[in-house]
């Protein structure tokens, strides 16, 4: 009997392309979280996507367009679809939340994306103009505006790290003697750290909106 007889390689192009700008986001983000923003060289993404580097550069021109294509895609999460068609507060209190939940998976970029322009960022800066847009039509001073959207991301990135603390961050251990009504506080609070990271979130962001919507109301007198 012949042998069987091996079917010879396919020639041409593959059948899925070898890098993408999907694949090339995904493996930065996956840097970050595994390894620290430290290691988010172009040569050790390429490695990662198993690559060579001017194969990864025919691609992206600088590490700065990986970081806008990074921050585009994880802003793309955020839900901020109650600006026209909810209050303002309302949309201004969906948009946070979502905007804390979506930071909470991805608490390694905060320090990179709280100081990234949003220059070159399309999805980026649409979320900012509707956000914007809603604002300016409940009445708020352009002077205004952008500070609130600032408030509310200033509170929103620390909450994304509270939602990923350890459970025992404020137990004080053997030294309750030292801070005793703080340790007391710290007991009243929910044992699941899931549950009072969003007790907390939910005192700072009412607080917030309470306070807006009396900034507002004293502009419009």
């Amino acid at each position: 009997m012949a042998p069987a007889r091996t079917p010879p390689r396919r020639r041409g192009r593959p059948s899925q392309p070898v890098l993408s700008e999907e694949r090339i986001t995904s493996a930065a983000i996956k840097i970050v979280a595994t390894r620290g923003y430290q290691h988010l060289t172009m040569t050790e993404l390429a490695r990662e996507l198993k690559v060579s580097t001017s194969a990864l550069y025919n691609h992206t021109s600088s590490k700065r367009d990986v970081l806008i294509r990074v921050q585009d895609r994880i802003n793309q999460g955020i839900d901020r679809s109650g600006f026209g068609s909810l209050p303002w507060d309302g949309a201004l209190e969906r948009w946070a939340r979502s905007y804390r939940d979506c930071y909470a998976q991805h608490t390694a970029m905060i320090p990179i994306m709280a100081v990234l322009p949003v220059a070159d960022s399309p999805h980026t800066l649409e979320m900012y103009e509707a956000v914007a847009r809603g604002l300016a039509d409940a009445g708020w001073a352009r002077g205004d505006i952008a500070d609130v959207i600032v408030s509310v991301e200033s509170l929103v990135f620390g909450a994304a790290y509270d939602a990923t603390a350890p459970a025992d961050i404020f137990d004080p251990g053997e030294r309750s003697d030292l801070a005793p009504v703080f340790a007391d506080a710290v007991r009243a609070r929910p044992a699941d750290a899931a549950a009072a990271a969003d007790e907390a979130f939910d005192v700072a962001l009412r607080a917030m909106l309470d306070g807006l919507r009396l900034r507002l109301a004293a502009g419009r007198d």
